[in-house]
């Protein structure tokens, strides 16, 4: 790892493992794919504390979450204002779009327990 793209260490407190090392090689490979020191990825994992850059990964997914379900929004909007101009709407057509919204209300429950779930994992 270079140490010239991370921070000053000021820890002193020192801990020899003795391993394989195919297992050294794999844990210094994921070190250097995350850009975070060996050191951390250990510590981390052992108290089980998320990694920054899992934590930054899973912030991304959530936000273009968001933005998925507002895209799918914007289309149930645009239905709505064909329907509301056309004055009608087909039986079938309309037990669909229902049966969409139902759907997407399940999807979006779902998704606001798993991001609840996140944030308190992310929290700790």
């Amino acid at each position: 790892m270079k140490k010239d793209h991370l921070p000053t260490r000021t820890k002193n407190a020192r801990i020899t493992l003795r391993l394989d090392q195919t297992i050294k090689d794999k844990w210094l490979l994921h070190c250097r794919k995350s850009n975070i020191y060996l050191s951390d990825f250990i510590v981390n994992t052992v108290e089980g504390r998320m990694l920054e850059n899992d934590r930054k990964e899973i912030m991304s997914f959530i936000e273009k979450q968001g933005n998925i379900f507002a895209k799918i929004e914007n289309n149930i909007n645009q239905i709505a204002r064909y329907v509301n101009t056309e004055k009608s709407i087909p039986k079938e057509l309309l037990q669909e779009y229902n049966s969409k919204l139902q759907e997407l209300n399940s999807l979006k429950t779902e998704q606001n327990k798993i991001i609840r779930k996140i944030y308190t994992e992310l929290a700790k």
